[in-house]
């Protein structure tokens, strides 16, 4: 089930809401609870005991982090060896058993294979939150949470369980611990930040994810320089847009709640460096990756080579993260080597360059990127060549109106800020949404058109593709 599915919004939802509403204290949490068990079997039934079995382990070990009880440490490392082994054997066994397959092959001992193991629905997600409430928990950041409640809370609140953002325990402890009514500004910024995403998922992310497989049917030896082009470029704002919107909803649904999620996306495609890209996109990954393993490993406070290397680690990790598939191992390494020559001599090169090359070029790297995420390499390799083939230039697959709209919307709400160091357009307007009734003159029009345009959307489409989904 996905946010942006009707079942969710006509029935799960509005049913959760009145039950959730007409709770009250500790209840409320059992409603959030049992509708989160609920919300996560549909989609992995089987796995709910998976994910309710290992919250109890991680739940009653992270009760020996504290100081002053014996063999803290091996806790620790039997809390972190779990829940990595669960996400290597689920995430990763048909990826290593494949790849060493192929090895024995060509050495001469043959093939084997495995059953092919089913991957848990948001296990990048959940995991990496068990692991911050351990290290949370273990360095004394926080107290460990009283209640087992308060535990399945944190891990399986189901705005946040299958596609992040991934949120930190430190980042909410004190709202779960206090959990509490929140004020009625609150939900109402909340419906609006939900509408908003929605908005950004079915009306442009949707749109946009047309285009790409409409452009992706074509074979790549076919294509022309210019459809190669548009494609990647639908690619690079339908997963912006599929993602940020969803964090969006998201976000929103946790305000209804009364927990205020860290913002996962600061406008991306402004960026003036990779640097400052991985400052703006998928936030709350990259604060993970900083503080859990980039801090860890000595961070900044080391030679040059180290930082160098140390870098490059975060950044294979963090492309494996996404998938089992060499694809994203070279994506992340790719980021990775922009990350260290704009460390070495490039950022000081880039400084000196007028803003908008400095986003040009960031842009231009964060798209030839996006290639290499998206397919395997050496159809990357090929799709590459064709964009910078001037064999065949002109533009061969149909663009609509509806494509041309859409895609000026895209550019206008991913480029054009009224500040850049805001979050974004549109969270920064419904910042200054109040109930004030001439405020909601001007505003309940345009949410309430976004939400009657997605609806007709979803009503009218089947099509309804979700790129985080898988990971």
């Amino acid at each position: 089930m996905i946010f942006s599915s009707l079942y969710f919004l006509c029935i799960f939802l509005p049913l959760f809401l009145l039950i959730f509403y007409l709770s009250r204290g500790d209840l409320r949490k059992w409603v959030i609870v049992l509708f989160s068990a609920f919300f996560y079997a549909w989609g992995a039934p089987v796995f709910i005991f998976f994910l309710l079995a290992s919250s109890i382990i991680d739940f009653f070990l992270a009760k020996q982090f504290e100081p002053g009880v014996n063999n803290r440490k091996t806790f620790l490392g039997l809390s972190i060896v779990l829940n990595v082994g669960l996400l290597a054997y689920f995430k990763y066994a048909n990826f290593f058993v494949d790849n060493f397959s192929i090895l024995s092959d060509a050495v001469g001992f043959g093939t084997f294979s495995i059953e092919e193991v089913i991957l848990p629905i948001g296990i990048s997600f959940f995991t990496f939150q068990k692991i911050s409430y351990a290290l949370d928990v273990y360095y004394g950041r926080n107290k460990p949470l009283d209640s087992f409640l308060d535990y399945l809370l944190y891990i399986m609140m189901f705005p946040q369980l299958i596609a992040g953002p991934i949120v930190r325990f430190n980042d909410v402890s004190e709202q779960i611990r206090n959990y509490r009514e929140n004020k009625l500004n609150d939900k109402v910024e909340g419906v609006y930040r939900f509408i908003i995403g929605l908005g950004k998922k079915v009306l442009l992310a949707n749109t946009f994810a047309e285009v790409a497989e409409t452009i992706n049917r074509i074979p790549i030896d076919n294509l022309p320089l210019a459809d190669s082009w548009l494609g990647i470029l639908a690619y690079t704002f339908q997963i912006y847009y599929d993602f940020a919107g969803y964090s969006d909803m998201a976000i929103g649904l946790g305000l209804m709640l009364g927990i205020r999620f860290p913002e996962n996306f600061n406008f991306p495609y402004l960026s003036r460096s990779i640097t400052e890209f991985w400052q703006r996109w998928h936030m709350t990954l990259g604060a993970w990756m900083r503080d859990y393993l980039y801090i860890p490993l000595g961070g900044n406070r080391v030679s040059k080579t180290r930082v160098y290397f140390n870098l490059l680690i975060v950044f294979l990790i963090s492309g494996f993260w996404h998938g089992a598939a060499w694809n994203f191992v070279i994506w992340g390494l790719f980021h990775g080597f922009f990350l260290m020559i704009e460390r070495a001599w490039l950022g000081k090169l880039l400084k000196k360059l007028p803003s908008i090359i400095q986003i040009l070029y960031t842009f231009f790297v964060v798209v030839i990127s996006w290639v290499f995420f998206s397919m395997e390499f050496s159809d990357a390799i090929a799709y590459l060549g064709k964009m910078f083939s001037f064999g065949k230039i002109p533009l061969y697959t149909k663009v609509s109106n509806k494509v041309v709209f859409t895609f000026a919307l895209g550019i206008l709400f991913a480029f054009l800020a009224p500040k850049q160091k805001q979050l974004n357009f549109f969270n920064s307007a419904i910042g200054r949404i109040s109930l004030k009734p001439s405020l909601s003159l001007l505003t309940y029009p345009v949410f309430i058109l976004i939400l009657v345009l997605s609806f007709m959307v979803l009503m009218t489409s089947d099509f309804n593709p979700f790129i985080y989904y898988r990971f």
